[in-house]
């Protein structure tokens, strides 16, 4: 089964934001593979609020996207910090980042799709970045 990893906002309105991630992992489910989404995952055992277990909880996350397939990105046009350290670990591991709100991510339907960690550097990967804006860098 296709592991996808789940980028969405945590911060902000913590509470309506852990919500959202829940409903994008219930999507994904549903679309037929399996959610990782540590700040749901997370956050039930580390305080997002307490600085060191923030980022202990940041650099968990990150280990959980390098077994991942696949990067669904929620919020992509502006990514919170956080959010774009997982983009930018993605594409240097070769790991296809898409935007999670396009209806062909969830039926398989754009470039990429079926491919399981692609090299680093290949074209596998797809990401709408933002008019003007990039990632990684």
């Amino acid at each position: 089964m296709k592991k996808v990893y789940i980028c969405s906002p945590c911060r902000g309105d913590y509470e309506k934001n852990i919500a959202k991630a829940q409903e994008y992992c219930r999507e994904a489910a549903l679309a037929g593979v399996l959610p990782i989404a540590p700040h749901v995952y997370l956050t039930q055992f580390l305080a997002d609020t307490v600085p060191a277990e923030r980022e202990l909880g940041l650099s968990l996350g990150l280990e959980l996207l390098r077994g991942c397939d696949e990067v669904w990105v929620y919020g992509i046009a502006a990514p919170s910090a956080g959010m774009t350290a997982e983009i930018k670990l993605a594409q240097e591991l070769g790991i296809p980042v898409v935007d999670g709100t396009d209806a062909e991510v969830k039926q398989g339907q754009y470039p990429g799709a079926g491919a399981t960690r692609p090299n680093a550097g290949s074209d596998a990967w797809w990401l709408r970045a933002p008019t003007g804006g990039s990632y990684g860098g």
